[in-house]
């Protein structure tokens, strides 16, 4: 091993090259306020080694890099910690940037003769800035893609060159595929490049000119080893524990169905979605200093908050080498800086009390709109983990194709003025659950459940807020035998008498159940029940006799009240839906409620196309998929 050594010092050098930084001089002995440097050049290392496989991982494209993502955040062992630690070490080096850079102030390592090394070091902190921002934006879901949209529209606020500087960042007019491309280029390329070159000067020229030392008498001269590198390497132990501790502290909980990686690493949003806003799109903390001060300074020009004052703040910082050489200069320069960091603080402080505080209407819709992008998030993950996995069109098909996602929304635009969506009792998700301001037409909950058809056919419901309570039907003839006919033998009748005619109502029920099909409501013993009731649903005998008014399957006319073949199936509330005054359903008798899909009385009705009619009406039955059953309970 010695000859090779040997040898490959004869050719390269690299004895002298390691002996050099070694042993380099440091006077007044080791210190820990010399390990920043250090710890700055660690986190880059593990950026560079972390980076490079996530980039073996990562496919960069508007179809794919979500998708690779998720990949190696769910399938890839280890994936999640990679990612995680690669994001949170991006973290430190912000921090670690800061705290270095008011040591060197301090220090005043600014002034002559190492002012340029100390403007390198500006150029590096913005460097690192920028990888962070484009960064941002590789997972390309919902958070990166609008948080870093506002970020190159504020490129447009530059005079002269801000145009054309964001053409150029966004690669075009539209903001898309060729943003994220060019992106990549900047975070896994150009920048890097340029770090490592302007860090390799760094290192030059602080090798010239050596360490700034304000008490250089206070204990004998030493060399780097061991002494200062076993406190550089304490410290960075130190660093990547921290970043460890974030990675992992959500450990062990993990969602049902959800990978260990789900809650473990950074966070991986839903697919960006170019079609639906974002209202918990925020920076890294960071940058939330910056976007509290454009909130106070909207009210003047927005060029003022983005481009003014972070120019003049970093022209200050460029000039303080010519600060320092005044009288008072280099107070002056520490005061500054310590004012500046305070300010950054106090301004993140506040927008984080801001979006957190739930004290005011806009704090209450942002975090109500963190826990939408939680579920979405989520389910996109749930999705994605399906047997069926990611189609070709991408992880965004899978959630615009989710009843479960996209019911919510459409009945929320077409259907919640005048129908709510909530239990009537009990909790829910609060994601599936609506409630109309002024309901005006009955809640859709859990509708074509029995419990649904139970609730038509009580007497204490019927005419209730619930069902028809708010419709013209309150005085119609299915609320007046409910009421009149049900109700009143009810209160009447007893012994074995009140059990058969429960027994009917309950026989009715499960009969008319069981034309929606929904196959949560499959049990044992529902055949027989079934049966039964159909025969009381038919039969004039029975006291019901349904048919005098409703189509049931053979028997009934069309035309007086809605056709109960096929009740709430996924086809009758298509139909009905799409046109309710048809002879199936109100041809006389229709509510205000207006045909919502072309049929064949009103080809040119649009409200809805048949893709969201068929989301919105699989939303209604509970019909999404779920890891643990073919269909979820509706109530």
């Amino acid at each position: 091993m010695s000859r090779f050594v040997e040898w490959l010092d004869q050719r390269t050098g690299i004895r002298g090259a390691m002996h050099a930084a070694l042993y380099e001089h440091i006077p007044g002995g080791a210190r820990w306020r010399y390990v920043w440097g250090s710890t700055l050049s660690f986190c880059f290392f593990v950026q560079v080694v972390t980076g490079l496989i996530l980039w073996a991982c990562y496919s960069p494209s508007a179809q794919t890099a979500w998708e690779s993502v998720f990949y190696l955040q769910h399938h890839v062992p280890g994936g999640w910690l990679l990612r995680g630690v690669h994001h949170f070490t991006a973290h430190a080096m912000v921090v670690l940037l800061a705290v270095h850079f008011v040591q060197v102030v301090i220090d005043g390592a600014y002034r002559a003769p190492r002012e340029i090394n100390f403007w390198i070091g500006l150029i590096l902190m913005q460097i690192v800035l920028a990888l962070s921002l484009t960064g941002y934006l590789l997972p390309w879901d919902q958070k990166g893609y609008w948080a870093t949209k506002v970020a190159t529209n504020m490129l447009a606020l530059v005079p002269v060159i801000g145009e054309p500087l964001q053409r150029i960042v966004v690669g075009g007019s539209e903001y898309g595929h060729h943003t994220l491309t060019r992106f990549f280029a900047l975070h896994a390329g150009v920048l890097p490049v340029l770090l490592t070159v302007f860090l390799a000067l760094h290192v030059v020229l602080f090798r010239r000119h050596g360490l700034t030392i304000r008490d250089p008498n206070r204990a004998p001269d030493i060399t780097f080893w061991p002494q200062q590198f076993l406190r550089d390497a304490v410290a960075c132990l130190a660093v990547m524990i921290v970043v460890l501790v974030l990675v992992l502290r959500n450990y062990p909980s993990a969602e049902p169905g959800v990978p260990l990686g789900g809650q473990l690493g950074a966070e991986l949003g839903a697919p960006a979605n170019p079609a639906e806003s974002y209202a918990a799109a925020r920076p890294e903390v960071y940058f939330l200093f910056l976007f509290q001060l454009l909130k106070y300074l909207e009210h003047f020009s927005p060029i003022v908050g983005a481009v003014i004052v972070p120019g003049l703040v970093m022209l200050s910082l460029f000039l303080m080498p010519f600060i320092g050489r005044w009288q008072l200069g280099h107070r002056f320069n520490v005061v500054w800086t310590f004012a500046l960091l305070i300010g950054a603080g106090v301004l993140t402080a506040l927008a984080w009390y801001s979006d957190h505080s739930g004290r005011t209407p806009e704090s209450q819709h942002y975090l109500e709109a963190v826990a939408a992008a939680h579920a979405q998030a989520e389910r996109a993950v749930i999705l994605a983990n399906a047997p069926t996995g990611i189609p070709p069109t991408g992880a965004l098909a899978l959630l615009r194709s989710d009843p479960k996602t996209q019911g919510p929304r459409l009945f929320r635009q077409h259907c919640s003025a005048c129908h709510s969506h909530a239990p009537i009792e009990g909790s829910s998700d609060p994601s599936q659950a609506i409630v109309a301001e002024k309901p005006s037409a009955p809640n859709l909950w859990g509708i074509g459940t029995r419990d649904w058809v139970r609730g038509i056919l009580d007497p204490k419901q019927i005419a209730g807020p619930h069902y028809f309570g708010n419709t013209s039907h309150k005085e119609g003839e299915m609320v007046a035998f409910v009421n009149d006919t049900i109700g009143s033998q009810l209160e009447e009748l007893k012994g074995d008498e009140l059990a058969a005619l429960k027994k009917k109502i309950e026989d009715v029920t499960f009969a008319l159940a069981d034309e929606a099909g929904l196959i949560r409501e499959m049990a044992a013993d529902i055949p027989a029940r079934v049966v039964a009731g159909r025969v009381v649903i038919v039969n004039s005998e029975t006291g019901f006799s349904c048919i005098d008014c409703h189509k049931f399957r053979d028997q009934g006319e069309l035309g007086l009240a809605p056709d109960l073949t096929g009740y709430a199936s996924r086809e009758w509330l298509m139909a009905f839906i799409s046109n309710p005054e048809h002879e199936r359903f109100y041809p006389e008798t229709n509510d205000r409620m207006p045909a919502f899909a072309a049929n064949a009385e009103n080809p040119l009705a649009n409200r809805l196309s048949a893709e969201d009619l068929a989301l919105l009406v699989d939303w209604l039955r509970g019909e999404w998929y779920e890891p643990t059953a073919p269909n979820p309970p509706a109530n």
